[in-house]
Order: C-alpha cells, then sequence, then structure tokens
C-alpha cells in the first residue's frame, strides 16, 4: 500500500510513501526521517524508544535494511565512511 507524502526536501514535491509495517502503518519516509535524527542500531533498539515496532515480524527484514542505511548515512556526514 503506498500513500501520497509531502517531500521535505523539496516541498513543491509530493512522493509516494510505501508502508514498511502495516501493523503500525509506518511510512518508509517517516522511518528513514526518525532513524537520521536518532541513533538506532538495531531493531531491538527501535522497539525500546520509539514504540514503533510491536514484534509482529513482518517488516523486521526491510526495518534492519533501514536501520544499517540510516547508520551508514550517520557516519558519512559524521566524516567516519
Amino acid at each position: 500500500m503506498a500513500k501520497w507524502h509531502e517531500c521535505k526536501q523539496f516541498p513543491l514535491f509530493e512522493l509516494m510513501a510505501e508502508v514498511i509495517c502495516l501493523c503500525n502503518e509506518v511510512l518508509d519516509v517517516d522511518l528513514r526521517e526518525y532513524l537520521d535524527t536518532h541513533p538506532i542500531d538495531s531493531i531491538d533498539d527501535l522497539r525500546e524508544q520509539a514504540s514503533i515496532c510491536n514484534k509482529c515480524m513482518q517488516c523486521q527484514d526491510l526495518v534492519e535494511g533501514e536501520i544499517y542505511l540510516a547508520r551508514v548515512r550517520r557516519q558519512r556526514a559524521a566524516g567516519q565512511f
């Protein structure tokens, strides 16, 4: 399922956002934004800190991939990568 989502980087555009977790209706762009601003290193950290994941396990692979990519983005921004 996809939803229209306002692009914050380019305010005149709207993007099709994909739903990552149907149980909690978490959109990919919202998850990326959260992960970019919070030092989350695992899905367990995400469950504890954000209460975004309720352990349904349906989205675990997608969420873990987004966590990894966010960690790489943070490292690049800090000049570590």
